[in-house]
């Protein structure tokens, strides 16, 4: 039996919201070779800008070129069942976020106008029917199959490692004034663990990779509702853009969307 080439399709938009005066948010997609990414920059100045741009472009440059270099080795991993899984697209994935994480670091020793900055980072690359979602941070990765939206990333922020825990309400967390704390970023230290997320991709699946000055301002249940539309990619960025502006723009938003289909 014949297995029907799956074909992708992606769109991105980025706003610097309502409140702030610059945008620390940067992406990069390819569907060339099947890399997208969103990060969200933090740090004094322009440091943020600096670290999620420094993120961007090593992501991107690497795995553009993963046919030709393939990692020597395999890296180990954890899905989503905590089953030790390794495939060479996934360690290639893993390998280019350290790589990223490397680079934003040496560029803060270098030089002390940067000290201390650092960015969230969630990453989707394809392989035909083969997908990870990485990230490292607060920025989230979405699947949205058959008209159901489904969270794949897991923040890595104070309150939400409480709410896992059980020690926190989701309400609780919504308004907690440690919500902004994230407990895992690139550059903010030496060495970083993404987290990846190994899928099976179906004809229709939609992904979404998206900065929190989205998800701040929207709940799953808007975004769904706003992703099941029958709308060109780029007209879903924009729609989810101006939402989360209308809802109150207080942080940079980012987002970009990815079909599948066949």
């Amino acid at each position: 039996m014949t297995t029907a080439v799956v074909h992708y399709t992606a769109a991105a938009a980025t706003s610097r919201g309502r409140k702030r005066t610059s945008n620390e948010d940067a992406f990069g997609l390819s569907v060339e070779h099947g890399v997208y990414v969103v990060c969200d920059g933090m740090g004094g100045a322009a440091a943020g800008e600096v670290a999620s741009s420094l993120a961007v472009d090593e992501v991107m440059r690497l795995l553009a070129h993963r046919g030709a270099e393939e990692p020597q080795q395999a890296v180990t991993v954890t899905d989503m069942g905590g089953q030790a899984k390794a495939d060479p697209a996934e360690a290639a994935a893993i390998e280019a976020i350290a790589a990223a994480n490397h680079a934003i670091f040496s560029r803060a020793e270098r030089n002390p106008n940067l000290c201390g900055m650092g960015t969230t980072l969630v990453a989707l690359t394809v392989n035909e029917r083969r997908a990870w979602i990485l990230n490292v941070g607060d920025s989230r990765g979405y699947r949205m199959r058959q008209g159901r939206l489904e969270q794949i990333t897991q923040d890595h922020s104070l309150v939400e490692e409480q709410v896992r825990l059980g020690r926190m309400s989701p309400s609780e967390a919504t308004h907690s004034p440690l919500r902004n704390v994230i407990t895992r970023a690139l550059g903010t230290n030496s060495q970083v663990t993404a987290d990846s997320f190994p899928l099976q991709v179906e004809s229709g699946d939609l992904f979404l990779l998206c900065s929190d000055g989205l998800t701040r301002e929207l709940p799953d249940a808007v975004i769904e509702s706003m992703l099941a539309a029958d709308k060109p990619l780029d007209e879903l960025c924009a729609e989810l853009i101006r939402a989360a502006n209308k809802a109150g723009g207080q942080d940079n938003i980012t987002c970009v969307v990815v079909r599948a289909s066949e």
